[in-house]
């Protein structure tokens, strides 16, 4: 009796592959674990090492904020005198994100607490600290300021903008005087460090918040791992740069799981509302 199943040939299964929809399979880029892509959930968390993945700015405001009102909307690097290339780098960060730079700011509400909110957006030139956006965060504490609003900030960039120049790292300055004029009003202020957070915001007002917390496994660091081997002429350990190593030498106050961001700041503004 012959069988009526049979093994299919190359070219088939080549044809069934490129049937299969692309994305339902994924990689941890932290434990290289291969998962199907609904089981890291809404909060796209690696189902075995709990690493967060890198999410938008209005998808993280949607997690944390039971309301949302966006500042500066409409304030935008304008490229008119821009490298063509950097123009094109604009368009498409403004496609992937919508938003108009790496930063989304605007007055959230989290429970019954009102904070100003900002979050940095990795895919837009992978959150790097450009004019506008030490602008728009300025503004943002400015206004907590007169408000008397605690702030709220989830870091993520690569540090400063190349394509903005000196002007890029004049931001850090400019951020860090609002920090500290908020700050003599006695306004919180909660920094959540995200992965990852690197370069002049880590060197800026990244590590000036009251609390700093971040998410499990974050890339947080000043220069890149390359630049400090050539510099101290060593291989640092490989996790010097993770949150858990910042952690245990006293640089964070915590680290807190995706799951309960919400809940641990709400309890936050809790204890230090005015």
């Amino acid at each position: 009796m012959k069988s009526k199943f049979s093994l299919p040939t190359q070219e088939e299964i080549v044809k069934r592959l490129k049937k299969i929809p692309e994305g339902l399979w994924r990689e941890c880029p932290e434990c290289h674990e291969k998962y199907y892509y609904r089981h890291a959930g809404s909060l796209e968390v690696c189902p075995k090492c709990g690493y967060g993945m890198r999410i938008g700015a209005r998808k993280r405001i949607k997690m944390i904020c039971d309301e949302f009102e966006e500042w500066d909307k409409a304030l935008t690097t304008d490229p008119q005198n821009a490298d063509p290339k950097y123009r094109q780098k604009l368009a498409n960060g403004i496609k992937q994100t919508r938003v108009n730079e790496s930063v989304l700011t605007g007055k959230g509400k989290i429970g019954n607490f009102a904070v100003a909110i900002a979050v940095m957006d990795s895919r837009f030139i992978m959150g790097s600290l450009g004019q506008v956006t030490g602008q728009k965060i300025a503004h943002l504490f400015q206004k907590a300021t007169q408000e008397r609003l605690p702030v709220i900030i989830f870091t993520a960039s690569g540090g400063a903008r190349m394509q903005d120049g000196i002007h890029s790292l004049m931001q850090m300055a400019k951020v860090s005087d609002e920090v500290a004029r908020h700050s003599a009003e006695g306004l919180l202020y909660i920094a959540v460090l995200t992965d990852p957070t690197t370069g002049g915001v880590t060197a800026s007002y990244a590590m000036q918040a009251d609390i700093i917390l971040a998410e499990p496994k974050t890339l947080i660091g000043f220069a890149g791992r390359r630049v400090i081997e050539q510099t101290i002429n060593q291989k640092p350990p490989k996790d010097f740069q993770k949150a858990e190593t910042l952690l245990k030498n006293g640089f964070l106050d915590a680290i807190v799981e995706r799951k309960d961001l919400k809940s641990y700041l709400n309890n936050l503004l809790s204890l230090h509302a005015e």
